[in-house]
Formats: structure tokens, sequence, C-alpha cells
């Protein structure tokens, strides 16, 4: 396990715990946390512990073609009830992921001072959300880091049914136009893969990162 100093730097990933943690503390600047984003490392943490910097063993990504749209999703985004725009309400989006209340957790990863960090890298241009609107209400959104050829996703939030995956559908799509390789989910989970995402080994990951 590494404790980062003030220096501006990461050890290599193979260094990482068999639960996948890399690194304690450093501080979330945007210069960190953009290295960190550029080898696979993302910060993960509870408000009460230091900054934990994780690159897990497995990472779960969406390869567009694998993208799942079942017959009752195609229905709800063909009667047109969303309007889905981008990068239009960053705050909002974020407030609303770290507020809304998670079965089976008590509380939330996204802390005042990282919330404060991804609105600081979206000034910059380097994080980015989409925003799902019905009746001219935020119902849902995802936000996440832009690397330019894959988007790192950090969290999603629905106040209607389905809010989430209409975001996460939209993004996908785009993404693919835009000739992006992957969408980074991180960490497995049973909505992402009802979706299409799968996890691929972290060398898989690293090589899709750097190549």
């Amino acid at each position: 396990m590494y404790f980062l100093s003030r220096e501006l730097f990461f050890p290599s990933v193979s260094y990482a715990s068999p639960e996948g943690i890399i690194a304690i503390g450093g501080d979330l600047s945007p210069e960190r946390l953009m290295l960190a984003y550029s080898n696979g490392i993302f910060p993960w943490f509870e408000d009460d512990e230091p900054i934990l910097w994780w690159s897990p063993p497995e990472r779960m990504v969406l390869f567009f073609c694998d993208l799942k749209i079942s017959k009752s999703m195609r229905n709800i985004l063909n009667r047109g009830m969303f309007t889905v725009t981008f990068n239009t309400a960053f705050r909002e989006v974020i407030t609303n992921c770290r507020d809304i209340k998670r079965d089976g957790q008590p509380g939330t990863w996204i802390t005042d001072d990282m919330t404060e960090a991804y609105c600081k890298l979206h000034e910059m241009g380097k994080a980015k959300s989409v925003e799902v609107w019905h009746e001219g209400k935020l119902v849902g959104g995802l936000y996440g880091v832009d690397l330019g050829h894959i988007f790192c996703g950090e969290s999603m939030f629905s106040l209607m049914p389905n809010a989430s995956k209409v975001a996460f559908i939209a993004l996908a799509k785009k993404l693919e136009q835009e000739n992006y390789k992957v969408l980074d989910c991180q960490v497995h989970n049973n909505h992402l893969e009802s979706l299409g995402a799968r996890e691929i080994l972290r060398v898989d990951f690293l090589a899709l990162l750097k190549g």
C-alpha cells in the first residue's frame, strides 16, 4: 500500500491490493485526479475515511456493440416522455447523485470535497454530465470524467423509473458516434450488467486506456 505525499505521483497498478486499493492519501486536485484517471485509477472512499485510490483487478465496462435496450425500454424512448441534454446542469446532477438514498447504503461516497473537486474538473471541461428531464424537471442523470477516447462514469441517479437508464443509453450512443473506445463503469453492479456492461481484466482495460 502506497501512502501519497504532496508529490504528484501514483505507483504502478501492479502494487494494488487484491481488492484493488493502490494508494492512500494525497488530495483531490484536478491535476492528481486527471493523472489518476489516465492511469486507470479512481478515488472511492467514505466521508470519515482518508482518500482511497482504486484500480480493481476487474473493470466493468460497456463496449457499445453490447448495449442492451429491452423492448420495454425502447417503448419508453419512443414515447418521448424524457428530454436528454448534455453538460447543462453538472452541479445539479452530482448533487442529486450525492443526496439520493440507495438501498443497502447508509451514506454516500460523494463527499463535499469530492463534489467540489469534480465541479472544478467540469469547469475545466474534463468532467461532464448527462441530464434527463420530464416536464421541465431534472429527474435523472449521470456524470463522469472524459478522457477523450474513454468516458469514465462515476455515478448516476433517478427520481423517476428508468430515468438513469435513459441517461446511460443516450451517453453510450453519443460516445459510439464520436468513436470512443469504451464507457468505463468501474465496478460491477447488476443495473449496469442489465444494460450490457461486463467485466474485463485490469490489464485489458489499461491496454484500452493507453492504446
